[in-house]
Protein backbone atom coordinates (compact mmCIF):
# COMPACT_ATOMS: atom_id res chain seq x y z
CA UNK A 1 0.00 0.00 0.00
CA UNK A 2 1.39 3.66 -0.62
CA UNK A 3 1.57 6.15 1.33
CA UNK A 4 -1.10 8.35 -0.21
CA UNK A 5 -3.36 5.00 -0.21
CA UNK A 6 -2.83 4.59 3.13
CA UNK A 7 -3.72 8.29 3.65
CA UNK A 8 -7.15 7.89 1.86
CA UNK A 9 -7.85 4.68 3.79
CA UNK A 10 -7.61 7.24 6.96
CA UNK A 11 -9.39 9.81 5.44
CA UNK A 12 -12.36 7.41 4.52
CA UNK A 13 -12.55 6.26 8.48
CA UNK A 14 -12.42 9.54 9.71
CA UNK A 15 -15.57 10.64 7.09
CA UNK A 16 -16.87 7.41 6.98
CA UNK A 17 -17.17 7.61 3.26
CA UNK A 18 -14.78 6.33 0.56
CA UNK A 19 -12.45 8.71 -0.49
CA UNK A 20 -11.39 8.88 -4.48
CA UNK A 21 -8.05 7.38 -5.47
CA UNK A 22 -7.94 8.89 -9.02
CA UNK A 23 -9.87 12.20 -10.59
CA UNK A 24 -10.73 10.65 -13.84
CA UNK A 25 -11.79 6.89 -14.78
CA UNK A 26 -8.94 4.47 -15.91
CA UNK A 27 -11.11 1.80 -16.98
CA UNK A 28 -13.34 1.49 -20.35
CA UNK A 29 -17.29 0.85 -19.68
CA UNK A 30 -18.86 0.01 -22.58
CA UNK A 31 -22.29 1.38 -23.54
CA UNK A 32 -23.92 -2.37 -23.00
CA UNK A 33 -21.55 -4.51 -21.06
CA UNK A 34 -22.78 -8.73 -20.37
CA UNK A 35 -22.97 -9.04 -16.91
CA UNK A 36 -22.98 -12.58 -15.32
CA UNK A 37 -22.92 -13.44 -11.74
CA UNK A 38 -22.03 -16.79 -11.23
CA UNK A 39 -23.14 -19.69 -8.49
CA UNK A 40 -21.04 -23.14 -8.50
CA UNK A 41 -22.34 -25.78 -5.60
CA UNK A 42 -20.38 -25.51 -2.66
CA UNK A 43 -17.40 -28.15 -2.62
CA UNK A 44 -17.96 -28.46 -6.34
CA UNK A 45 -15.66 -25.72 -7.96
CA UNK A 46 -16.30 -26.95 -11.60
CA UNK A 47 -20.47 -27.81 -11.48
CA UNK A 48 -22.13 -24.42 -11.69
CA UNK A 49 -24.95 -24.01 -9.86
CA UNK A 50 -26.58 -21.23 -11.33
CA UNK A 51 -25.96 -17.58 -13.24
CA UNK A 52 -27.73 -14.65 -14.19
CA UNK A 53 -26.71 -12.83 -17.14
CA UNK A 54 -28.10 -10.47 -19.65
CA UNK A 55 -27.10 -6.38 -20.76
CA UNK A 56 -30.09 -4.95 -19.19
CA UNK A 57 -30.32 -4.45 -15.96
CA UNK A 58 -34.01 -4.37 -16.11
CA UNK A 59 -34.28 -7.70 -17.85
CA UNK A 60 -31.75 -10.64 -16.53
CA UNK A 61 -31.76 -13.79 -18.06
CA UNK A 62 -31.88 -16.77 -15.18
CA UNK A 63 -30.44 -20.09 -15.56
CA UNK A 64 -30.36 -22.70 -12.67
CA UNK A 65 -29.08 -26.53 -12.74
CA UNK A 66 -31.29 -28.86 -11.35
CA UNK A 67 -28.72 -31.29 -10.18
CA UNK A 68 -25.46 -29.73 -10.55
CA UNK A 69 -23.64 -33.08 -9.92
CA UNK A 70 -25.12 -34.56 -13.20
CA UNK A 71 -22.96 -34.22 -16.06
CA UNK A 72 -25.94 -33.71 -18.69
CA UNK A 73 -27.73 -31.33 -17.23
CA UNK A 74 -24.49 -29.44 -16.07
CA UNK A 75 -23.92 -29.26 -20.05
CA UNK A 76 -27.26 -28.37 -20.79
CA UNK A 77 -27.04 -25.40 -19.00
CA UNK A 78 -23.63 -24.61 -20.64
CA UNK A 79 -25.63 -24.70 -23.97
CA UNK A 80 -28.07 -21.75 -22.67
CA UNK A 81 -25.28 -19.54 -21.09
CA UNK A 82 -23.60 -20.08 -24.54
CA UNK A 83 -26.33 -18.94 -25.94
CA UNK A 84 -26.35 -15.81 -24.52
CA UNK A 85 -22.45 -14.95 -24.08
CA UNK A 86 -22.13 -16.17 -27.79
CA UNK A 87 -24.95 -14.05 -29.21
CA UNK A 88 -23.83 -10.89 -27.15
CA UNK A 89 -20.31 -11.90 -29.05
CA UNK A 90 -21.72 -12.24 -32.30
CA UNK A 91 -23.11 -8.43 -31.64
CA UNK A 92 -19.83 -7.04 -30.94
CA UNK A 93 -18.45 -7.74 -34.36
CA UNK A 94 -21.55 -6.33 -36.70
CA UNK A 95 -20.04 -3.10 -37.69
CA UNK A 96 -16.77 -2.18 -38.35
CA UNK A 97 -14.85 1.18 -37.02
CA UNK A 98 -13.94 2.79 -40.22
CA UNK A 99 -11.37 5.33 -38.43
CA UNK A 100 -9.12 2.49 -37.58
CA UNK A 101 -7.06 3.21 -40.84
CA UNK A 102 -6.76 2.22 -44.02
CA UNK A 103 -5.05 -1.22 -43.69
CA UNK A 104 -6.30 -1.99 -40.94
CA UNK A 105 -9.46 -3.92 -39.91
CA UNK A 106 -11.05 -3.30 -36.07
CA UNK A 107 -14.35 -3.68 -34.86
CA UNK A 108 -16.13 -0.70 -33.48
CA UNK A 109 -17.28 -2.84 -30.28
CA UNK A 110 -15.84 -5.60 -28.57
CA UNK A 111 -17.63 -7.64 -25.91
CA UNK A 112 -17.32 -6.76 -22.31
CA UNK A 113 -18.13 -9.03 -19.34
CA UNK A 114 -18.40 -7.81 -15.82
CA UNK A 115 -18.44 -10.04 -12.85
CA UNK A 116 -18.65 -9.06 -9.08
CA UNK A 117 -15.36 -10.69 -7.71
CA UNK A 118 -12.52 -12.43 -8.46
CA UNK A 119 -13.92 -15.40 -7.75
CA UNK A 120 -16.04 -14.67 -10.58
CA UNK A 121 -13.11 -14.64 -13.01
CA UNK A 122 -11.55 -17.67 -11.57
CA UNK A 123 -15.46 -18.99 -12.54
CA UNK A 124 -14.45 -18.13 -15.79
CA UNK A 125 -11.59 -19.61 -16.21
CA UNK A 126 -12.54 -23.20 -14.79
CA UNK A 127 -15.56 -23.36 -16.78
CA UNK A 128 -13.45 -22.23 -19.86
CA UNK A 129 -11.08 -24.96 -19.32
CA UNK A 130 -13.77 -27.86 -18.63
CA UNK A 131 -15.60 -26.54 -21.71
CA UNK A 132 -13.12 -26.14 -24.36
CA UNK A 133 -11.67 -29.34 -25.10
CA UNK A 134 -15.46 -31.48 -25.47
CA UNK A 135 -16.82 -32.36 -28.82
CA UNK A 136 -19.68 -32.81 -30.60
CA UNK A 137 -19.36 -36.08 -31.21
CA UNK A 138 -17.59 -39.44 -29.67
CA UNK A 139 -18.28 -40.34 -26.07
CA UNK A 140 -20.19 -37.68 -24.25
CA UNK A 141 -21.16 -35.55 -26.77
CA UNK A 142 -22.06 -31.75 -25.91
CA UNK A 143 -23.94 -29.11 -28.12
CA UNK A 144 -21.60 -27.90 -30.71
CA UNK A 145 -21.66 -24.09 -28.91
CA UNK A 146 -19.94 -25.84 -25.79
CA UNK A 147 -16.47 -25.89 -26.76
CA UNK A 148 -16.86 -22.52 -28.68
CA UNK A 149 -18.26 -20.76 -25.66
CA UNK A 150 -14.99 -22.06 -23.66
CA UNK A 151 -12.35 -20.78 -26.46
CA UNK A 152 -13.89 -17.84 -25.51
CA UNK A 153 -14.24 -17.89 -21.56
CA UNK A 154 -10.57 -18.94 -21.77
CA UNK A 155 -9.71 -15.71 -24.57
CA UNK A 156 -11.25 -13.62 -21.57
CA UNK A 157 -9.89 -15.06 -19.39
CA UNK A 158 -6.48 -14.44 -20.60
CA UNK A 159 -7.22 -10.86 -21.90
CA UNK A 160 -8.09 -9.99 -18.21
CA UNK A 161 -4.51 -10.93 -17.06
CA UNK A 162 -3.40 -7.90 -19.28
CA UNK A 163 -3.28 -4.38 -17.46
CA UNK A 164 -5.36 -2.39 -18.85
CA UNK A 165 -7.99 -4.53 -20.46
CA UNK A 166 -11.28 -4.06 -20.19
CA UNK A 167 -12.59 -7.05 -21.75
CA UNK A 168 -13.32 -9.36 -18.27
CA UNK A 169 -13.76 -7.18 -15.39
CA UNK A 170 -14.08 -8.14 -11.63
CA UNK A 171 -15.97 -5.00 -10.40
CA UNK A 172 -14.67 -5.09 -6.79
CA UNK A 173 -10.90 -4.95 -8.17
CA UNK A 174 -12.10 -2.08 -10.61
CA UNK A 175 -13.78 -0.14 -7.76
CA UNK A 176 -10.84 -0.48 -5.54
CA UNK A 177 -8.87 1.24 -8.02
CA UNK A 178 -11.04 4.65 -7.91
CA UNK A 179 -11.82 4.27 -4.27
CA UNK A 180 -10.47 3.97 -1.10
CA UNK A 181 -12.44 2.64 1.77
CA UNK A 182 -11.86 2.59 5.77
CA UNK A 183 -11.55 -1.15 6.01
CA UNK A 184 -9.28 -3.80 4.76
CA UNK A 185 -8.19 -4.93 1.42
CA UNK A 186 -9.94 -8.44 2.38
CA UNK A 187 -12.81 -6.51 3.37
CA UNK A 188 -13.07 -4.82 -0.40
CA UNK A 189 -13.57 -8.15 -2.35
CA UNK A 190 -17.08 -7.92 -0.53
CA UNK A 191 -18.86 -5.98 -3.09
CA UNK A 192 -21.96 -5.14 -0.88
CA UNK A 193 -19.46 -3.99 1.96
CA UNK A 194 -17.08 -2.08 -0.79
CA UNK A 195 -20.23 -0.18 -1.96
CA UNK A 196 -21.84 0.46 1.47
CA UNK A 197 -18.30 2.67 1.24
CA UNK A 198 -18.80 3.96 -1.81
CA UNK A 199 -21.89 4.78 -2.21
CA UNK A 200 -23.88 4.66 1.40
CA UNK A 201 -28.11 4.57 2.05
CA UNK A 202 -29.35 7.53 3.04
CA UNK A 203 -28.72 8.29 6.56
CA UNK A 204 -25.93 5.71 7.03
CA UNK A 205 -22.42 6.26 6.94
CA UNK A 206 -19.94 4.06 5.03
CA UNK A 207 -18.90 1.92 7.96
CA UNK A 208 -22.57 0.98 8.89
CA UNK A 209 -23.64 0.05 5.73
CA UNK A 210 -20.94 -1.76 5.01
CA UNK A 211 -21.73 -3.69 8.28
CA UNK A 212 -25.40 -4.29 7.27
CA UNK A 213 -23.87 -5.59 3.67
CA UNK A 214 -21.92 -8.27 6.01
CA UNK A 215 -25.51 -9.69 6.99
CA UNK A 216 -25.85 -12.32 4.14
CA UNK A 217 -29.75 -12.32 4.60
CA UNK A 218 -29.46 -8.39 3.70
CA UNK A 219 -26.74 -9.62 1.27
CA UNK A 220 -26.41 -12.73 -0.03
CA UNK A 221 -22.58 -13.66 -1.31
CA UNK A 222 -21.79 -12.17 -4.63
CA UNK A 223 -20.59 -15.83 -5.46
CA UNK A 224 -19.10 -18.00 -7.10
CA UNK A 225 -19.64 -19.32 -3.00
CA UNK A 226 -22.86 -19.44 -1.69
CA UNK A 227 -23.88 -19.00 1.93
CA UNK A 228 -23.27 -22.10 4.26
CA UNK A 229 -26.53 -21.58 5.59
CA UNK A 230 -28.52 -21.08 2.71
CA UNK A 231 -26.57 -24.23 1.39
CA UNK A 232 -27.68 -25.94 4.65
CA UNK A 233 -31.23 -24.65 5.15
CA UNK A 234 -32.53 -24.30 1.54
CA UNK A 235 -30.76 -25.06 -1.50
CA UNK A 236 -30.04 -28.74 -0.19
CA UNK A 237 -33.71 -29.41 0.99
CA UNK A 238 -34.56 -27.66 -2.50
CA UNK A 239 -32.24 -30.20 -4.52
CA UNK A 240 -33.15 -33.10 -2.40
CA UNK A 241 -37.25 -32.07 -3.92
CA UNK A 242 -35.94 -32.18 -7.58
CA UNK A 243 -34.39 -35.23 -7.47
CA UNK A 244 -37.29 -36.96 -5.41
CA UNK A 245 -39.75 -35.80 -8.12
CA UNK A 246 -38.20 -37.69 -11.14
CA UNK A 247 -41.84 -39.84 -11.67
CA UNK A 248 -43.72 -37.03 -10.88
CA UNK A 249 -44.10 -34.08 -13.70
CA UNK A 250 -46.08 -31.89 -11.43
CA UNK A 251 -44.32 -32.28 -8.73
CA UNK A 252 -40.80 -31.88 -10.49
CA UNK A 253 -42.15 -28.40 -12.19
CA UNK A 254 -43.52 -27.25 -8.27
CA UNK A 255 -39.90 -28.34 -7.03
CA UNK A 256 -37.92 -26.66 -9.96
CA UNK A 257 -39.91 -23.42 -9.27
CA UNK A 258 -39.08 -23.31 -5.72
CA UNK A 259 -35.27 -23.58 -6.60
CA UNK A 260 -35.32 -21.13 -9.12
CA UNK A 261 -36.89 -18.98 -7.03
CA UNK A 262 -34.58 -19.67 -4.07
CA UNK A 263 -31.35 -19.04 -6.42
CA UNK A 264 -33.09 -15.68 -7.86
CA UNK A 265 -33.79 -14.60 -4.15
CA UNK A 266 -29.70 -15.01 -4.11
CA UNK A 267 -28.55 -13.70 -6.72
CA UNK A 268 -30.95 -10.79 -7.55
CA UNK A 269 -29.10 -8.34 -5.06
CA UNK A 270 -25.66 -8.89 -6.50
CA UNK A 271 -26.65 -8.51 -10.06
CA UNK A 272 -28.44 -4.72 -8.64
CA UNK A 273 -24.92 -4.47 -7.07
CA UNK A 274 -23.21 -4.53 -10.07
CA UNK A 275 -25.00 -2.71 -12.11
CA UNK A 276 -25.21 0.22 -9.37
CA UNK A 277 -21.62 0.13 -9.68
CA UNK A 278 -21.00 0.30 -13.59
CA UNK A 279 -23.32 3.37 -13.17
CA UNK A 280 -21.13 4.99 -10.44
CA UNK A 281 -17.88 4.34 -12.65
CA UNK A 282 -20.14 5.80 -16.09
CA UNK A 283 -20.70 8.93 -14.21
CA UNK A 284 -16.67 9.29 -13.98
CA UNK A 285 -14.81 10.86 -17.06
CA UNK A 286 -12.56 8.71 -18.91
CA UNK A 287 -8.60 9.47 -18.71
CA UNK A 288 -7.44 10.23 -22.11
CA UNK A 289 -5.68 7.12 -23.07
CA UNK A 290 -8.89 5.20 -21.95
CA UNK A 291 -9.97 5.04 -25.82
CA UNK A 292 -6.38 3.62 -26.98
CA UNK A 293 -6.18 1.09 -24.44
CA UNK A 294 -9.81 -0.30 -25.69
CA UNK A 295 -8.89 -0.23 -29.28
CA UNK A 296 -6.33 -2.33 -28.37
CA UNK A 297 -8.95 -5.08 -27.06
CA UNK A 298 -11.36 -4.13 -29.93
CA UNK A 299 -7.72 -5.21 -31.58
CA UNK A 300 -7.32 -8.32 -30.16
CA UNK A 301 -11.23 -9.23 -30.35
CA UNK A 302 -11.04 -8.78 -34.24
CA UNK A 303 -8.16 -10.92 -34.82
CA UNK A 304 -9.69 -13.92 -32.36
CA UNK A 305 -12.86 -13.57 -33.72
CA UNK A 306 -11.68 -13.93 -37.51
CA UNK A 307 -8.97 -16.50 -37.01
CA UNK A 308 -12.59 -18.59 -35.64
CA UNK A 309 -14.50 -17.42 -38.72
CA UNK A 310 -11.39 -18.97 -40.48
CA UNK A 311 -10.44 -21.82 -38.93
CA UNK A 312 -7.14 -20.44 -38.08
CA UNK A 313 -7.45 -19.70 -34.26
CA UNK A 314 -4.05 -21.33 -32.65
CA UNK A 315 -4.99 -23.93 -30.09
CA UNK A 316 -5.46 -22.91 -26.44
CA UNK A 317 -3.12 -25.36 -24.96
CA UNK A 318 -4.20 -26.16 -20.64
CA UNK A 319 -0.66 -25.05 -19.48
CA UNK A 320 2.29 -22.65 -21.27
CA UNK A 321 5.71 -24.06 -22.06
CA UNK A 322 8.95 -22.81 -20.32
CA UNK A 323 9.09 -20.47 -23.39
CA UNK A 324 5.84 -18.84 -24.10
CA UNK A 325 5.69 -18.73 -20.28
CA UNK A 326 8.81 -16.55 -20.86
CA UNK A 327 7.51 -14.70 -23.36
CA UNK A 328 4.05 -13.70 -21.51
CA UNK A 329 5.66 -13.03 -18.58
CA UNK A 330 7.71 -10.14 -20.21
CA UNK A 331 5.00 -9.18 -22.42
CA UNK A 332 2.64 -8.67 -19.39
CA UNK A 333 5.65 -6.50 -17.06
CA UNK A 334 6.34 -4.18 -20.08
CA UNK A 335 2.32 -3.59 -20.63
CA UNK A 336 2.11 -3.31 -17.01
CA UNK A 337 5.06 -0.45 -16.94
CA UNK A 338 3.17 1.11 -19.84
CA UNK A 339 -0.32 1.29 -18.25
CA UNK A 340 1.40 2.62 -14.60
CA UNK A 341 3.17 5.56 -16.99
CA UNK A 342 -0.26 6.19 -18.90
CA UNK A 343 -2.11 6.59 -15.69
CA UNK A 344 -0.12 8.87 -14.17
CA UNK A 345 -0.22 10.72 -17.12
CA UNK A 346 -3.41 11.63 -17.48
CA UNK A 347 -4.44 11.89 -13.34
CA UNK A 348 -2.38 13.99 -11.12
CA UNK A 349 -3.53 11.89 -8.05
CA UNK A 350 -1.72 9.21 -9.64
CA UNK A 351 1.25 11.30 -10.78
CA UNK A 352 1.81 12.33 -7.23
CA UNK A 353 2.62 8.59 -6.49
CA UNK A 354 5.24 8.77 -8.99
CA UNK A 355 6.32 11.91 -7.46
CA UNK A 356 6.46 10.56 -3.77
CA UNK A 357 8.96 7.91 -5.23
CA UNK A 358 11.30 10.43 -6.89
CA UNK A 359 10.41 9.09 -10.61
CA UNK A 360 8.08 12.25 -11.39
CA UNK A 361 8.61 15.75 -10.24
CA UNK A 362 6.58 19.07 -10.68
CA UNK A 363 8.46 22.51 -10.62
CA UNK A 364 8.66 25.44 -12.02
CA UNK A 365 11.00 26.56 -15.83
CA UNK A 366 13.60 28.67 -14.22
CA UNK A 367 16.20 28.39 -17.21
CA UNK A 368 15.56 27.85 -21.40
CA UNK A 369 17.41 27.51 -24.23
CA UNK A 370 14.84 27.41 -27.26
CA UNK A 371 16.90 27.94 -29.83
CA UNK A 372 20.08 24.91 -28.84
CA UNK A 373 21.34 22.67 -31.39
CA UNK A 374 22.73 19.78 -30.75
CA UNK A 375 25.99 19.54 -33.82
CA UNK A 376 27.76 16.33 -32.45
CA UNK A 377 25.93 13.98 -34.43
CA UNK A 378 26.02 13.09 -38.29
CA UNK A 379 23.32 16.32 -38.68
CA UNK A 380 22.33 19.07 -36.51
CA UNK A 381 19.18 18.62 -34.57
CA UNK A 382 17.20 20.95 -32.44
CA UNK A 383 17.45 20.02 -29.16
CA UNK A 384 16.23 22.80 -26.28
CA UNK A 385 17.43 22.71 -22.65
CA UNK A 386 15.12 23.48 -19.78
CA UNK A 387 16.30 23.67 -16.12
CA UNK A 388 13.43 22.99 -13.92
CA UNK A 389 13.38 23.69 -10.27
CA UNK A 390 11.93 21.53 -7.87
CA UNK A 391 10.96 20.61 -4.02
CA UNK A 392 9.97 16.82 -4.94
CA UNK A 393 12.91 14.26 -4.16
CA UNK A 394 14.54 13.36 -7.45
CA UNK A 395 15.60 9.61 -8.00
CA UNK A 396 16.70 9.72 -11.65
CA UNK A 397 19.63 9.04 -13.57
CA UNK A 398 21.17 11.15 -16.25
CA UNK A 399 19.78 9.68 -19.61
CA UNK A 400 16.50 8.93 -18.11
CA UNK A 401 13.55 9.74 -20.19
CA UNK A 402 10.45 11.97 -19.30
CA UNK A 403 7.59 13.34 -20.64
CA UNK A 404 5.25 15.87 -19.59
CA UNK A 405 1.21 15.11 -19.26
CA UNK A 406 0.68 19.10 -21.38
CA UNK A 407 3.68 17.86 -24.46
CA UNK A 408 2.37 14.26 -24.23
CA UNK A 409 4.45 14.34 -27.79
CA UNK A 410 7.63 15.42 -26.73
CA UNK A 411 10.55 13.63 -24.88
CA UNK A 412 12.67 15.03 -22.27
CA UNK A 413 15.92 13.48 -21.42
CA UNK A 414 17.60 13.95 -17.63
CA UNK A 415 21.24 16.02 -18.83
CA UNK A 416 21.74 16.45 -14.99
CA UNK A 417 19.94 16.43 -11.43
CA UNK A 418 21.26 18.09 -8.43
CA UNK A 419 19.60 19.44 -5.20
CA UNK A 420 16.69 21.60 -6.63
CA UNK A 421 17.31 21.88 -10.16
CA UNK A 422 17.09 19.47 -12.93
CA UNK A 423 18.28 20.09 -16.47
CA UNK A 424 16.47 18.64 -19.31
CA UNK A 425 16.66 18.11 -23.13
CA UNK A 426 14.28 18.08 -25.06
CA UNK A 427 13.31 16.69 -28.77
CA UNK A 428 10.23 15.75 -30.97
CA UNK A 429 6.38 17.61 -30.88
CA UNK A 430 8.68 20.89 -32.01
CA UNK A 431 7.59 20.98 -35.46
CA UNK A 432 9.48 20.92 -38.69
CA UNK A 433 12.12 23.11 -38.60
CA UNK A 434 15.85 22.46 -37.22
CA UNK A 435 16.09 25.87 -36.06
CA UNK A 436 13.46 27.54 -34.66
CA UNK A 437 10.77 25.19 -32.34
CA UNK A 438 7.23 26.40 -33.01
CA UNK A 439 5.71 28.88 -30.05
CA UNK A 440 3.89 26.70 -27.15
CA UNK A 441 6.44 23.74 -27.94
CA UNK A 442 9.53 24.74 -25.50
CA UNK A 443 8.57 25.97 -21.78
CA UNK A 444 8.93 29.63 -20.96
CA UNK A 445 10.67 30.30 -18.09
CA UNK A 446 8.29 31.07 -15.18
CA UNK A 447 5.72 28.08 -16.72
CA UNK A 448 4.54 24.99 -14.23
CA UNK A 449 5.67 21.71 -15.66
CA UNK A 450 4.94 18.33 -14.44
CA UNK A 451 7.21 15.38 -15.70
CA UNK A 452 6.81 11.84 -15.32
CA UNK A 453 7.14 8.08 -16.86
CA UNK A 454 7.39 8.04 -20.56
CA UNK A 455 4.69 5.56 -21.95
CA UNK A 456 4.89 3.75 -25.12
CA UNK A 457 3.25 4.95 -28.23
CA UNK A 458 0.03 2.51 -29.01
CA UNK A 459 1.10 -0.57 -31.13
CA UNK A 460 -0.67 -3.25 -32.56
CA UNK A 461 -0.77 -6.48 -30.73
CA UNK A 462 0.37 -8.53 -34.27
CA UNK A 463 -0.40 -8.44 -37.93
CA UNK A 464 -3.24 -6.75 -38.62
CA UNK A 465 -5.61 -8.76 -41.63
CA UNK A 466 -5.33 -6.33 -44.44
CA UNK A 467 -7.96 -5.72 -46.76
CA UNK A 468 -6.93 -8.26 -49.02
CA UNK A 469 -6.76 -11.18 -46.74
CA UNK A 470 -10.26 -10.80 -45.23
CA UNK A 471 -12.85 -12.86 -46.65
CA UNK A 472 -15.40 -10.22 -47.57
CA UNK A 473 -15.36 -7.07 -49.88
CA UNK A 474 -14.67 -3.71 -49.15
CA UNK A 475 -17.51 -2.27 -48.64
CA UNK A 476 -19.49 -6.13 -47.30
CA UNK A 477 -20.06 -6.89 -43.31
CA UNK A 478 -17.62 -8.72 -41.37
CA UNK A 479 -17.21 -12.46 -41.07
CA UNK A 480 -19.80 -13.96 -38.66
CA UNK A 481 -18.68 -17.31 -36.47
CA UNK A 482 -22.46 -19.42 -37.17
CA UNK A 483 -23.14 -20.73 -33.70
CA UNK A 484 -26.79 -22.35 -34.37
CA UNK A 485 -27.24 -25.94 -34.29
CA UNK A 486 -27.58 -28.06 -37.51
CA UNK A 487 -30.79 -29.09 -39.17
CA UNK A 488 -29.64 -32.82 -37.74
CA UNK A 489 -28.84 -31.81 -34.63
CA UNK A 490 -31.52 -32.82 -31.98
CA UNK A 491 -31.05 -29.56 -29.92
CA UNK A 492 -32.94 -26.20 -30.87
CA UNK A 493 -32.07 -24.15 -34.01
CA UNK A 494 -30.60 -20.81 -31.63
CA UNK A 495 -30.84 -19.04 -35.03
Amino acid sequence: MSILTALARAEAVESGRAQPLTTVRHTHVAERPLVLVPLSLAGEAAAPLAAIVGTDPGEPRLLVVANPRDRTQRFDFVAELARVVLSYVDGCARSVDTGAGGTKLRYAEAPQVIVPNRGGVEFVRLLGRSTRFRRPFGPYPVHRTVPILGQWLTFLRERADHPGSSMLLAMTSVLSEHWATGQSGLEDANLAALLGWIDPPGGLDGASAAALAEDPLRSPPAGPSTDPTFDNEILAPALAAVARSDTDDFARERALAALTAAVADQMRPTWDLTWQAVRLLRARPAGGSVETRWAMDRDVFTMYHMALAEGTALPQPRRDSAVAAAGRLDRLEREQARYDAQRALDDPLVMAEFRLSGEAFTGTVVAASPNRVDTSGKKAALRPHITVQTDDPVRLEPGAHLVSPARLAQQATVVSVSSVDVVLELSKGMGRSTKQPAPGSVPEVGERVTYGPVTDAYQPPGRFPSRDDTPWTHGGPPPVVEYNASDNDAVEDWS
